[in-house]
């Protein structure tokens, strides 16, 4: 895929390491009743998942909290994401963050709230 395609894809399309972080993001936003969901992958192969904060004083995406736990754990670089989320696309500043600390290839699969992925694409 080329920077920024997207494309459906099917759960039998998805490494075992990708589902994985579906279920992570699945679990973490059922357990936190939260509006998003995400999980990511390093490029050491530790995962973070993280859900929503939404504070009166802070704000920040499932995804934008996985990035920085990532940052804050050392991690150098990012393999793959995912987000469980009602939205119909993500936040161009959460994209952002992906490509700013994994560069350009990074896998990203967008799902809804149950797990089933809808869209895939790269930083």
């Amino acid at each position: 895929m080329t920077d920024h395609e997207t494309s459906s894809e099917t759960s039998s399309e998805t490494s075992a390491e990708d589902r994985k972080l579906v279920t992570l993001a699945r679990a973490t936003r059922a357990r936190t009743r939260t509006a998003e969901g995400a999980a990511v992958r390093d490029a050491d192969g530790r995962t973070y998942a993280a859900a929503t904060v939404d504070l009166p004083s802070l704000q920040v995406s499932a995804l934008g909290v996985c990035v920085a736990m990532a940052v804050a754990s050392g991690a150098t670089g990012l393999e793959a994401a995912v987000v469980l989320t009602e939205a119909d696309a993500l936040a161009a500043t959460d994209l952002g963050a992906l490509r700013d600390l994994g560069g350009a290839g990074v896998v990203v699969h967008r799902g809804d709230p149950r797990g089933t992925l809808v869209e895939t694409t790269t930083t």
